[in-house]
């Protein structure tokens, strides 16, 4: 189990091994985005989500967020280095999370988890109803770590389209 300093947002994990077989960190802080996380968010997206399209580039979507909800977007610390983020968003119908990143070598010792649960409890006490998610189709290991966390495939259609400045020709 997990426990929160609500004063200072820090997690304090246990030493104990996960069903993972591995280590926990000692201690990861989760707080919000600083301007002065912007170079380490980007190298960390960079190296997570290397295909994202041109409209999810780093300096686009940072600056696009720090207008619309940036509240809603959070960094995981350890040892004073970046090791993931999170950006949740809620319209008033449904909450999203977008951009769950932890970087590779610390996964599986439960950042993603303090990140998700940080984001859930935030868009729960705004009064949200319901979480939606994207999973890129060949993203197996994504769907098993958020299916573990509740989350369930829904039947739908996805559709998008690029405007302004993304439109395709």
């Amino acid at each position: 189990m997990c426990s929160m300093n609500l004063n200072t947002q820090t997690w304090a994990l246990p030493a104990a091994r996960t069903r993972y077989n591995l280590e926990m960190p000692g201690e990861i802080t989760i707080r919000q985005y600083q301007d002065s996380d912007q170079a380490s968010v980007a190298k960390l997206w960079t190296t997570v989500f290397p295909d994202d399209p041109p409209w999810n580039s780093p300096s686009e979507l940072i600056g696009r967020k720090q207008k619309a909800q940036p509240e809603l977007f959070w960094i995981a610390q350890q040892d004073g280095e970046i090791v993931g983020t999170i950006l949740a968003g809620y319209d008033g119908v449904r909450g999203w999370i977008y951009h769950l990143a932890v970087d590779p070598a610390q996964r599986r010792k439960g950042t993603a988890r303090l990140l998700m649960q940080t984001a859930e409890a935030s868009l729960e006490a705004l009064g949200c109803p319901k979480i939606n998610l994207q999973v890129r189709l060949y993203n197996r290991a994504a769907v098993a770590f958020y299916q573990a966390l509740g989350y369930g495939i829904e039947e739908r259609v996805q559709m998008g389209k690029p405007i302004g400045k993304f439109r395709r020709s």
